[in-house]
């Protein structure tokens, strides 16, 4: 594909989205990520272990349930599931599927905690942040592709090869997946608010998260995630404007 055909591709994909205010370049929707997460989950389900502490699994079904309704993502059948993990994380699939590790169970201090990470990953589907990932990792790669056939075996051909995706790695694609973990966590406290849980305690969350972690982990310039402090800083910063600090 050409520099043309790429660009002409990119603007038929773009598309307002309302929940984030501001456009979005997507060549595949949710709906054709559904197959594959589908996939993945039922993957988790058989290699992962799931817990059967009747206490979490309730806490985590009542807790997700509202913060689904509050997305207005509670038409659809939705599988909530606890899985014995001791790393603090949860994740939420296309297709009405929830996952959260007793790790994250075991250290968030209230429901409120627990629906700041939920919030959060439920602030990526609205987002449309899977198919908009899957979007721009296609279109780099087509782009660079073209630009090396261009080049052949030329100077600029092999500058290209070598140099071509690490500036599309860290020039593009990660400062984007930053703004991303951004969005879901203006998203997430929104739907905190909105499902009856006290936005503040995302920040508490945040904060807990850094002590937690310490100086671990890459620089953020090569990161996929926001530095603990700057996150912070922008959930307080986005309180304030809200009413909600």
């Amino acid at each position: 594909m050409t520099a043309g055909a790429v660009l002409a591709a990119s603007l038929s994909a773009c598309a307002y989205n309302q929940t984030l205010g501001r456009n979005q370049l997507l060549v595949v929707d949710d709906a054709q990520l559904t197959q594959s997460a589908a996939q993945a989950w039922q993957q988790q389900l058989q290699t992962a272990r799931i817990s059967r502490d009747p206490v979490a699994n309730v806490r985590v079904h009542e807790v997700g349930r509202r913060i689904v309704n509050a997305a207005g993502l509670g038409g659809q059948r939705w599988e909530y599931v606890v899985f014995q993990n001791p790393e603090a994380n949860a994740f939420v699939l296309p297709g009405g599927r929830m996952g959260v590790n007793t790790g994250l169970i075991d250290i968030v201090h209230n429901d409120d905690q627990l629906a700041a990470v939920i919030g959060h990953e439920v602030g990526h589907i609205l987002a449309h942040h899977a198919a908009e990932r899957y979007s721009q990792q296609q279109l780099t790669s087509i782009a660079l592709a073209g630009a090396k056939a261009f080049g052949g075996s030329s100077g600029a051909g092999r500058a290209v090869a070598s140099y071509g995706s690490i500036g599309a790695q860290y020039g593009i694609l990660l400062p984007f997946s930053r703004q991303h973990e951004l969005e879901a966590d203006r998203i997430g406290v929104d739907l905190m608010q909105k499902a009856g849980y006290d936005p503040r305690q995302a920040v508490d969350l945040w904060r807990m998260m850094a002590s937690r972690s310490g100086a671990k982990g890459p620089p953020q310039f090569a990161s996929t995630h926001p530095s603990d402090a700057q996150r912070v800083s922008a959930l307080e910063a986005y309180l304030r404007q809200r009413g909600w600090s």
